[in-house]
């Protein structure tokens, strides 16, 4: 594809696969707050963006807002996201991108979709892809095709590459199109009181503080906080905060003597055995049986210098 893809930030990563003429799929990880995009509007290509992990949220010259959290996907032509303010409220997006250069792959759709007009006009109308994004939450199946761009075998990468793109078009061919909900927004005070949050409980994760504490310390209805919190970090504020608590517990295990005890307490378990038990559900191993494997792997790595 001829077009440039919009510029990423420093430290932002991108891989680009020509998967056939005029379909083009980009991975994309960006670590970054903010940064601006500038590039040409053009009608004829369109992006199906995927959020994989994280929220990008896009600022339009325009006035309008694009906004994707994990599991989301948007369609829209690059007119659509011309000179832009993207910014990632958590700090990390991961994704994907399908360019479609509408000109080339309409004379020459791939083999296995061509007659289904998809590109002829099908997307651009039942979407209404004139200056306007067609906003989709992600569900089973479409989770079911974005999951497999990833983690396959080398020699089978490609193939799942091209069969899931032609498998997400279909799919876009017989979904209901029905009256676009606009994707909850957040103004930026917002998402900071909600990183501010976040920060606080990494801060203190010895202490048990609940949704009604937080609300009146922030000022801020209950709900609101659990939807916006989701919204930002791309999972409830409990399981989040859970997955912090027991990462935490892992490195405290490996590289401190702390009793396990004292280890459940510091991370916020006021008692061992439910510690425990929410450990094994996270690691499938107990603790001080993670401790031991740690110890003996250490052992092994110091025998020779070498791990295996």
């Amino acid at each position: 594809m001829k077009h440039e893809f919009q510029p990423l930030p420093p430290g932002g990563r991108r891989e680009r696969i020509p998967l056939y003429d005029g379909i083009e799929l980009s991975y994309e990880d960006i670590s970054s707050d903010s940064f601006s995009v500038e590039h040409e509007a053009w009608e004829h290509i369109i992006q199906i963006r995927y959020c994989r992990a994280g929220q990008v949220v896009w600022n339009m010259k325009s006035g309008n807002r694009m906004s994707l959290k994990a599991g989301d996907f948007s369609l829209h032509t690059m007119c659509v996201c011309a000179d832009s303010t993207v910014h990632v409220p958590a700090g990390r997006y991961q994704g994907l991108t399908i360019s479609v250069d509408l000109r080339k792959v309409s004379a020459c759709p791939p083999e296995a979709i061509a007659g289904t007009g998809i590109f002829e006009g099908l997307l651009w109308e039942k979407f209404r892809l004139k200056n306007a994004a067609a906003f989709f939450a992600g569900n089973r199946q479409t989770q079911s095709i974005f999951d497999a761009f990833y983690d396959q075998p080398e020699a089978l990468r490609r193939s799942y590459q091209r069969v899931m793109t032609l498998e997400l078009f279909l799919y876009l061919a017989r979904v209901e199109v029905e009256p676009q909900a606009c994707l909850t927004e957040y103004l930026p005070e917002q998402v900071q009181m909600i990183q501010e949050i976040h920060n606080w409980l990494l801060q203190h994760m010895d202490q048990r503080i609940t949704i009604g504490a937080l609300s009146k310390q922030y000022l801020v209805n209950p709900t609101t906080l659990k939807a916006a919190f989701k919204a930002v970090y791309g999972t409830s504020l409990a399981a989040h905060i859970k997955k912090h608590r027991l990462e935490r517990a892992a490195q405290l295990l490996q590289e401190t003597d702390m009793c396990i005890a004292e280890i459940a307490q510091v991370v916020g378990y006021d008692s061992q055995s439910k510690f425990a038990a929410a450990f094994k559900g996270s690691f499938q191993m107990l603790p001080r049986e993670y401790r031991k494997q740690v110890s003996e792997a250490g052992k092994l790595l110091g025998a020779d210098g070498k791990s295996y």
